[in-house]
């Protein structure tokens, strides 16, 4: 009688996953010790559930030409991910897209500072930008555009 109690007793409780919690998958980012636009965009990264460890860096160009980022791609800030370099204030959403497909890519791009971008957030305004698959002979094609038409 007791066995057939606990039984049932245990078939009512929900069903607990035996798979281990997904880990935060690892960020390194790249930046100048004074950039607070930087420091928004790893932020953002962290809210998406990224680990992100930030390195100050004073010549980001030396940390770019290291990882394979052609200079003309170069952002703010220079950030590595599952062995793909992100460049600029590339989307959270961008990147989570970036390691479920698994491109043979150096990495993405937002070059410059868009203002609307994550970590570049001022007021209402969203200028639109482009995100740049950068292929491994350094060709870029349009990843992704924003603002994302509705």
């Amino acid at each position: 009688m007791k066995r057939r109690f606990f039984s049932a007793a245990l078939a009512s409780l929900p069903l607990l996953s035996l798979s281990p919690a997904r880990a935060a998958v690892p960020v390194q980012v790249y930046k100048d010790p004074n950039c607070g636009c930087c420091t928004a965009w790893a932020d953002h990264l962290r809210q998406a559930g990224f680990a992100v460890q930030i390195t100050d860096s004073a010549d980001l160009a030396v940390v770019r030409k290291r990882l394979g980022m052609p200079e003309r791609f170069a952002g703010c800030h220079t950030a590595v991910v599952e062995g793909y370099v992100l460049e600029g204030h590339v989307p959270a959403a961008e990147v989570r897209k970036l390691l479920a497909m698994k491109p043979q890519a150096i990495g993405l791009s937002v070059p410059g500072m868009p203002v609307g971008s994550p970590g570049m957030e001022v007021g209402d305004r969203q200028d639109p930008y482009q995100v740049l698959l950068i292929d491994r002979g350094g060709k870029e094609r349009v990843f992704a555009r924003y603002p994302k038409a509705n």
